[in-house]
């Protein structure tokens, strides 16, 4: 497994790589992380979120992300890939899609590890922004919403 450490808009993130697939992005940096890599899948997702900080706009249907999770975990993280920038999706939305509970979702949402490159900050609740796992919670998630041109 290789990391990358990148400093950006919502506070230094690391990237996790295995077998040329991003596996996970944490909040903070690691502590022998680099911040440079010559690993193919840790450059292309690196630049990525460097123009997606930059521009708003994302580019990550390209990446090759495996995050590990049940079944269902990946069936609500499909649908949250779905969602454009700068558009949201709430938890009952997606509940309805896939037949399941808006706590389950939220639930799934929760456990979710890519987020940004995996967009759970564009799930909301019915009559409120819900939650956000990342460093800096609700605050990070209006950030993320915010440079996207939701709020």
């Amino acid at each position: 497994m290789e990391t990358l450490c990148l400093k950006t808009l919502v506070g230094d993130i690391t990237l996790f790589e295995n077998d040329s697939k991003i596996i996970a992005l944490d909040w903070g940096l690691g502590m022998e992380a680099p911040r440079t890599s010559n690993n193919p899948a840790l450059a292309k997702t690196a630049e990525a979120l460097r123009d997606y900080f930059r521009t708003g706009l994302e580019d990550f249907k390209s990446l090759n992300l495996d995050p590990g999770g049940t079944p269902f975990q990946k069936r609500v993280w499909k649908e949250m890939q779905n969602i454009p920038p700068g558009q949201v999706k709430t938890y009952s939305d997606i509940a309805k899609t896939l037949k399941s509970s808006p706590r389950a979702v939220g639930t799934a949402c929760g456990a979710n590890p890519i987020p940004i490159l995996i967009p759970c900050h564009r799930v909301v609740g019915q009559n409120a922004l819900g939650g956000y796992s990342g460093d800096g919670g609700l605050d990070t998630k209006t950030d993320l919403l915010r440079l996207e041109g939701y709020l």
